[in-house]
């Protein structure tokens, strides 16, 4: 799957996390690699002031180091998720 850095691949992106056990949050902070992930609560921070394109490699990164349930989601977010589980990142 070709990564496209657009508004609605975003869009697709924070649908399987809303589809997801984890909360998607954008703030404020100063986080080493621009999120943190907190697994015992299940919430995910993103850098606000990120742009397009980072918020989508964030996103992106997050998805490859955490374990989501696809089992909830619906069949065009299952689908999506499970393409990018086989696209390789080159960030």
């Amino acid at each position: 799957m070709k990564i496209k850095y657009t508004k609605s691949f975003l869009n697709k992106l924070e649908d399987v996390f809303s589809e997801s056990d984890y909360m998607l949050r954008y703030e404020k902070g100063n986080f080493k690699s621009g999120y943190c992930v907190l697994k015992d609560q299940n919430i995910v921070i993103v850098n606000k002031f990120f742009d397009l394109t980072g918020k989508i490699n964030c996103l992106l990164e997050i998805m490859k180091s955490i374990e989501l349930d696809s089992k909830s989601f619906s069949e065009k977010n299952r689908n999506f998720y499970l393409e990018l589980q086989q696209t390789e990142l080159a960030l």
